[in-house]
């Protein structure tokens, strides 16, 4: 993945307040991880202060946002920052955004299409393969299933390819 390519963590779905609070729909680890990045959107957005609504989202402050009239306008906006601006891994952790559009193959080497989508459920990533007919299908991310995921491409046991 391109290093300043825009990764969204969390969307404005509303005015929280009168003060300018907004409300935020989470995309990433939930919002105390959120707290690690000052700006957004280049620069557009500083955060001043953030906190768990206990709804599975988060309440924040930006500097830019001092009324409900602003906050309300900001509904609909994703906050972005750069993958340049991730924390480093530890080996054999990954980030979804940098599986995305990785090519898939066989342990045979033959080729099965690219990842599309990273989802998870609750019991470990799912990875979604598109196939170069359109056709799609999941297989779950782990040593047996996918014996090979590098920065370079996804390798699948041929068991868990569906046709």
């Amino acid at each position: 993945m391109a290093q300043d390519k825009p990764v969204t963590l969390a969307a404005i779905i509303g005015a929280h307040g009168v003060t300018g609070e907004v409300r935020l729909k989470l995309f990433g680890e939930g919002w105390d991880a959120l707290k690690r990045y000052k700006t957004f959107n280049d620069g557009a957005f500083t955060l001043r202060k953030i906190r768990d609504d206990n709804k599975g989202g988060a309440i924040a402050r930006f500097e830019e946002c001092t009324d409900r009239n602003t906050a309300e306008k900001l509904r609909g906006t994703a906050l972005t920052i750069t993958r340049a601006d991730f924390p480093e891994l530890e080996d054999g952790e990954y980030y979804h955004a940098d599986l995305i559009d990785l090519p898939a193959t066989s342990e045979t080497g033959e080729a099965l299409g690219k990842v599309v989508q990273v989802m998870n459920y609750g019991a470990g990533d799912i990875l979604e393969i598109e196939r170069p007919n359109g056709k799609r299908f999941m297989v779950p991310v782990n040593a047996e299933a996918v014996p090979e995921l590098t920065r370079a491409g996804v390798v699948i046991d041929s068991a868990f390819v569906l046709e």
